[in-house]
């Protein structure tokens, strides 16, 4: 297959950055295949917790979430502190790849097509069928699949060489989280 000119940048710049082309190049697009999936179970998951919290204590989250802190049995508030960070650390994750698309959108160089595909391939909540996204796009099907396989590569350069380094800027000195973060993304 012939390597088209922004191909060739973009390998400029996974070298420029010591990331692994290949390697980086699958788990963005393994992240971007599960995301509608994290998130819709993220927010199965508030909701549980805010129903269990207005179910057993009280309709004013406030109230409920003071009362947990404050009163209520360990185990119980053992459980209920694992559902929130479970939140926490999706929420985090999801901020990352939030985080990288902004950045694919400012790109200089089809940012804002590579975003769009990106988003319609991956990020909205109903996906579109490739031949509602070729029409959204008007593109034809292997220009779209060259730009869309150029985006996730671009994806991946947001992701590992900018959002990732300044989460972990963000969590220097507090290796726990950090921790869990590069096992999900390393």
């Amino acid at each position: 297959m012939r390597k088209t000119k922004m191909m060739k940048n973009i390998s400029r710049m996974y070298e420029g950055m010591q990331l692994d082309e290949e390697q980086v190049f699958r788990k963005a697009k393994l992240l971007l295949t599960i995301y509608r999936d994290v998130v819709w179970a993220s927010l199965k998951e508030v909701d549980n917790v805010r129903e269990v919290c207005e179910a057993y204590y009280s309709n004013d989250l406030a109230i409920a979430l003071t009362y947990l802190n404050e009163f209520a049995p360990t185990e119980r508030k053992e459980d209920f502190m694992d559902k929130i960070s479970g939140i926490f650390e999706t929420k985090w994750m999801i901020d990352l790849i939030d985080t990288a698309m902004i950045k694919i959108y400012d790109y200089h160089d089809n940012g804002k097509l590579y975003h769009e595909i990106l988003s319609k391939s991956y990020v909205t909540a109903y996906p579109l069928t490739e031949g509602e996204m070729l029409e959204a796009l008007s593109m034809e099907r292997s220009n779209f699949y060259i730009k869309k396989k150029e985006a996730i590569k671009l994806f991946g350069i947001a992701l590992w060489g900018y959002a990732l380094p300044r989460f972990a800027q963000i969590f220097e000195g507090n290796g726990e989280e950090l921790s869990a973060v590069n096992d999900f993304f390393y």
